[in-house]
């Protein structure tokens, strides 16, 4: 597995590389947002809040347009607004400092485990209005204002309409998880534990700040009903006419 090592501290990013390579991983280590844009991305990056030239969130802004690559933001900055910022600008996870290399390992593994059939989003999906039909598709609705919600699972895909949405990994298996039972209510654990980790401690407003976005890009927030002291469930809206 090849990493994007983003850390401009060198007393820090030596030791996480000679580390992460004794778990046979691949690493590459820039110390710029501007030389991180440059790419490639490898596989996987791990990404610091706090670079000389440029804000880390912004520079997960950027790679986000780009690129499906899964994102692990290595952040010194104590504030939940700023990891929060940062999972809605399209991080995959977030890592306080200190951390141990076992819990960094762990934490790859679980966002590479949820990720690995994300199809590179350079390819196949600019302009993609057709919808397929494998088995692993799922389609609700249609909605009122015209064409169903079609989740493919095998390509990670979504459509609304025919309408590629452009999802982040974890948007897309928030979306998917949603759509395995529409109308059923999912608690907000059980999204956590399926959706992230049952050992995730992130901050709690990861989940709504995931929704919220989802509501965005699905065009119409009827989509996702929250069922207070509960969870979410996927509803086709109503008609608004």
């Amino acid at each position: 597995m090849r990493v994007l090592l983003i850390e401009d501290d060198a007393s820090i990013a030596e030791p996480l590389a000679e580390g992460l390579a004794r778990y046979g991983l691949d690493v590459g280590r820039v110390a710029t947002g501007g030389a991180a844009l440059a790419g490639p991305f490898g596989d996987i990056v791990l990404l610091d809040l706090g670079l000389p030239d440029m804000d880390g969130i912004d520079v997960c802004r950027r790679i986000r347009q780009v690129s499906h690559v899964p994102i692990i933001m290595l952040t010194a900055r104590g504030e939940e607004a700023d990891r929060v910022v940062g999972l809605e600008m399209g991080a995959d996870d977030y890592l306080a400092k200190p951390f141990s290399m076992r819990e960094l390992i762990a934490r790859i593994r679980a966002v590479t485990r949820r990720t690995r059939a994300t199809a590179d989003p350079l390819t196949g999906t600019a302009g993609v209005t057709g919808v397929p039909e494998p088995a692993a598709v799922r389609a609700v609705g249609p909605h009122p204002a015209g064409g169903a919600l079609v989740v493919d699972r095998r390509t990670r895909q979504a459509w609304v309409g025919g309408t590629l949405l452009a999802l982040t990994p974890k948007e897309f298996d928030l979306l998917a998880l949603l759509a395995e039972d529409p109308g059923a209510v999912y608690s907000r654990q059980a999204i956590l534990d399926q959706v992230w980790d049952p050992h995730f401690h992130g901050p709690t407003k990861t989940l709504d700040v995931h929704v919220a976005a989802l509501r965005r890009k699905l065009g119409d927030p009827a989509w996702i009903h929250t069922v207070r002291g509960v969870g979410f469930r996927l509803v086709v809206p109503a008609s608004h006419g």
